[in-house]
C-alpha cells in the first residue's frame, strides 16, 4: 500500500497534507461529541465539537477508531438494569468496531462498594456488570477519581495513540519508497 492509500484508508483518516513531514509537531485534538451534557475539562489538548457515531469522546480525523464512553458512578448504576442497560448495551456493542475503546468511569471503585449512588441495586450486582460488560464487549474500564484526572486520561490516549497511527503511516510510506 503506497503512503497515498494509507492516508486515505478509513482506518487513518488524518488531514491532508503535502508531506507526511508536515505532521511533526501537530498536536491531536479532542473531539467532544455535541449531545455531551457536561464535557470534561481539558488542558493540554484543543477541542472542538463534532457528532460522534459511538462514545463521548475521540481525537480528529480518527473518529472510526477511536472512542471514550464516559460515565460517573451514578450514570453507570443507572445503566445496570432496565431500558437503560439495553440502551448501554447497544453504545457498549457500537464501540466493538474501534481499535481503541475505553469505558471511563469517573469516580472510584470505593464509591460503588460503599452504595455511594441513588439506587437499591447492591454493589456487587454494579461490579458484576461492569465485569460481564468488559468481557461481553472486549472494552477495557478504567476509573478516574475526578473530572479532571478523566480529562488528562484521554488527552494522554489521544496523544499516544495519535502518535501510533503516525507511526504506522510513515512505516507504509517508508515501505513503498
Amino acid at each position: 500500500m503506497d503512503h497515498q492509500s494509507a492516508l486515505n484508508s478509513s482506518a487513518f483518516k488524518l488531514p491532508a497534507l503535502k508531506s507526511i513531514g508536515d505532521l511533526a509537531g501537530a498536536e491531536p485534538t479532542i473531539v467532544v461529541d455535541t449531545r455531551e451534557q457536561d464535557p470534561l475539562p481539558f488542558s493540554r489538548l484543543k477541542t472542538q465539537p463534532g457528532t460522534l457515531i459511538t462514545g463521548d469522546y475521540s481525537v480528529a480525523g480518527l473518529e472510526t477508531s477511536f472512542a471514550v464512553e464516559r460515565k460517573t458512578v451514578q450514570d453507570f448504576v443507572g445503566c445496570c438494569m432496565g431500558e437503560n442497560r439495553s440502551r448501554f448495551e447497544r453504545e457498549l456493542h457500537r464501540l466493538r468496531g474501534m481499535r481503541f475503546k475505553r469505558l471511563l468511569i469517573v469516580g472510584t471503585e470505593n464509591e460503588i462498594l460503599r452504595g455511594q449512588y441513588h439506587s437499591n441495586i447492591k454493589p456487587k450486582s454494579v461490579f458484576g456488570t461492569l465485569c460481564a460488560f468488559e468481557i461481553r464487549y472486549d472494552t477495557p474500564v478504567v476509573f478516574c477519581p475526578t473530572p479532571e484526572a478523566a480529562g488528562r486520561m484521554i488527552e494522554r490516549w489521544g496523544f499516544w495513540f495519535t502518535r501510533e497511527a503516525v507511526e504506522a503511516v510513515n512505516d507504509l510510506w517508508r515501505a513503498s519508497g
